[in-house]
């Protein structure tokens, strides 16, 4: 559940007020499933955005996973300001995006925009220092075999979630939010990920394929690895819906996947 800024406690609402000046009015996000509170605070010095968890909740070390990677992946994401973990609560405030979703309809603008994040991103390696999971394993219960899994393999960094609330659209560029679950894997992974979102959008798989092919490292993706890829999708967000019957996006997404596996088996 989304919580408000004023539900916090005072104490933790008076610990962030010590690092960005009194806060003037607050704005709740109506989009994004991961954090408990995220809101934009108009503060002293300038517009701040607050996403956080209870110190207890289970995905509590996302927030340190978030803060770790974020040096890592400027300019795309916004850049870190502050994080505040006063026992109760564990916050991070980053620069605010004054952007809007993109937009993957087929003919967006937006589209080479989201190719070009991608180009860049795949270009990343992941940090050698920081202990990442790697794609393999996340997928581990939809992968029929060791090798299967082999090709997935790789040290780029991995963003995987291309949900466009994820991808704001800020000056004629695309910046890349919510990195609570990076990952290390094979570069051309994002773009595969990217399909089945275009897909959901109206694209054709065919035509979604197209769109990956944009992105030099997709290229670089044995036929076979993709197949095996796009089965995973197709078995991961077949157990999403099935847990979330009345969620019409994640239904969606989930019909999209099947398409695309179902274009790789022919």
């Amino acid at each position: 559940m989304r919580l408000n800024w004023e539900d916090l406690p005072t104490a933790t609402r008076g610990a962030v007020e010590a690092l960005t000046g009194p806060v003037y009015a607050v704005t709740t996000a109506d989009k994004g499933l991961n954090s408990e509170i995220a809101a934009t605070l108009e503060t002293r010095t300038g517009r701040v955005f607050v996403k956080g968890l209870n110190a207890d909740h289970p995905r509590a070390w996302t927030q340190s996973r978030e803060a770790t990677i974020n040096p890592h992946v400027a300019p795309l994401a916004p850049r870190l300001l502050w994080r505040m973990n006063d026992g109760t609560w564990d916050l991070l405030g980053f620069e605010h995006l004054d952007g809007r979703p993109a937009d993957y309809r087929p003919e967006s603008d937006d589209l080479p925009l989201v190719a070009e994040a991608i180009i860049t991103l795949s270009g990343v390696r992941a940090p050698v220092d920081l202990e990442l999971k790697r794609i393999e394993q996340r997928l581990a219960d939809y992968l029929d075999s060791p090798e299967d899994a082999e090709l997935l393999c790789g040290e780029s960094l991995l963003h995987t979630d291309w949900h466009p609330d994820n991808v704001l659209i800020v000056d004629n560029t695309a910046r890349v939010v919510d990195w609570a679950w990076p990952t290390r894997g094979a570069a051309w992974i994002d773009a595969a990920c990217w399909v089945v979102w275009l897909i959901a959008a109206g694209h054709s798989p065919a035509a979604a394929e197209q769109w990956a092919a944009k992105i030099p490292a997709w290229l670089t993706a044995p036929r076979r690895a993709l197949d095996v890829f796009a089965t995973a999708q197709q078995r991961l967000w077949a157990d999403i819906a099935t847990d979330a019957p009345d969620v019409a996006w994640i239904q969606s997404v989930a019909a999209a996947a099947g398409q695309w596996a179902a274009f790789r088996r022919t």
